[in-house]
């Protein structure tokens, strides 16, 4: 959800076994393959692990310029807990279809540790803007569907390990299992890691370690009544009773809301903050029955290390989450579909091999060129107004600000830098010092209230 957002080789021979699923068994054909720098005789091969909107964007991207692709997926029946919020030119850059929007939000409330509440948005966005809210399950399940339509063959196993190559020549093996007992062999040249925050492609790869939140959401089925009223709201609270260094929301699904909290800090306590959460919008969910409880980590940082041989890292695998607002489904899938896209450019359609070289130069610095000041901005920003009650105070003072608002909802739906007014930049500044000043009274007073 929108937060506001002030501007900013060679292999010689090796056996391929060649993947063909059954309900019994697994079996492989074995090939012996040549390889030089043009490959001869088939098509550059890429496993893909991880089924989510990081995973299945790249394998479309790879499956469609000519790649033989491999897509894993532990369980296609469930999915990553998530606010489930989409900016709205990912409709369109990714095609995804109306009916997968469970609601299209044109109203959002900022509630502050006070109680002070902010109305985001309601007077800001054009008649044809929203912020498309939809399920996981329902958005993952159809991009697995399509990749499949574009060639790529869908595996629904666990991958348990990877062997790593001694030498350049040889190919990675992903070692996994289907069904819970059948067991797997599959090489391939290049590998993407999709599967997470706690993400086995990147241990394989020793990409090093990052801090992770936890998001804890309960979905809750509201009478209708109640429900109406959030047809069209999404809710943000931020104070320190849910959480101390993030927010917490309600966000609205096809028939039920999902309330919910993350932390970095304070894992430890997150049911503390749930109960936080459900207090605060007591009267409002009164009579809900809560149908599904969920809990996930979330990376906090872009991991140490993205790419190592030809192994690649995307979406929460390499720490793709903005600070601040905690957006992930969108860098996810772009990450995803700039990685297969320079794949498919490095291979020029699959025909030569690639080189570790080749993914930092067509993945990775394309990323962080593109995306990395922005991280950083939303890193500061979640140290500025995350950390205290004065901070937060100071946030949802700021949110009443017209300029603002508009400056966010043209920055979060369309990705682009929105172009400002520099002397109502220049207003914002120091209407952000005033709102700190004056909030700093509030905090005292508040903190006074708890002796």
């Amino acid at each position: 959800m929108p937060i506001p957002q002030i501007h900013h080789h060679l292999y010689s021979t090796f056996l391929c076994p060649l993947y063909t699923p059954t309900s019994k068994s697994t079996f492989f054909k074995p090939q012996t393959l040549s390889i030089t720098s043009a490959i001869s005789g088939r098509k550059l091969r890429a496993a893909v692990i991880g089924g989510g909107p990081a995973g299945s964007s790249a394998a479309e991207a790879l499956a469609a310029g000519g790649i033989e692709t491999f897509l894993f997926e532990r369980s296609t029946s469930t999915a990553k807990p998530c606010g489930g919020a989409i900016p709205l030119c990912m409709l369109d850059e990714f095609n995804i279809p109306l009916n997968l929007i469970d609601r299209h939000v044109t109203r959002m409330k900022i509630v502050s540790p006070s109680n002070l509440t902010v109305d985001f948005g309601s007077k800001t966005l054009k008649p044809h803007e929203s912020i498309p809210m939809l399920r996981r399950e329902v958005l993952d399940s159809f991009l697995r569907s399509r990749v499949q339509s574009k060639g790529a063959t869908l595996i629904q196993g666990l991958v348990m390990h990877i062997d790593i190559p001694s030498l350049p020549k040889e190919p990675y093996i992903i070692h996994h299992i289907i069904n819970n007992n059948i067991k797997g062999e599959l090489a391939v040249d290049v590998v993407i890691g999709a599967d997470g925050a706690n993400s086995r492609v990147a241990k394989s790869i020793n990409a090093g370690n990052y801090s992770c939140a936890i998001a804890f959401q309960e979905r809750i089925r509201l009478p209708d009544d109640k429900m109406e009223y959030y047809k069209d709201l999404a809710e943000m609270y931020v104070g320190d009773d849910v959480s101390p260094d993030f927010y917490a929301w309600v966000f609205p699904k096809c028939d039920h809301v999902a309330v919910g909290t993350g932390t970095v800090c304070s894992k430890q306590n997150i049911k503390v903050f749930q109960r936080g959460i459900r207090e605060r919008v007591r009267d409002k969910i009164k009579g809900g029955k809560v149908i599904k409880v969920e809990a996930h980590p979330i990376p906090e940082h872009p991991r140490p290390t993205r790419v190592r041989g030809r192994v690649a890292l995307v979406g929460d695998a390499a720490g793709y989450v903005t600070k601040c607002s905690g957006e992930g489904i969108y860098f996810a899938a772009k990450s995803g579909r700039m990685c297969g896209e320079g794949i498919v450019k490095a291979s020029e359609g699959g025909e030569k091999m690639v080189s570790e070289e080749d993914l930092k130069r067509e993945y990775l610095r394309e990323w962080d060129n593109k995306y990395v000041n922005t991280f950083r901005f939303l890193d500061l920003l979640q140290r500025v107004f995350y950390g205290s009650n004065v901070g937060r105070e100071a946030l949802v003072e700021l949110c009443g600000d017209e300029y603002v608002q508009r400056m966010t909802f043209d920055s979060y739906l369309y990705k682009k830098l929105a172009g400002g007014d520099r002397w109502e930049d220049v207003k914002m500044v120091l209407n952000t010092f005033g709102s700190l000043v004056r909030c700093r009274i509030v905090g005292r007073e508040m903190e006074g209230l708890k002796v």
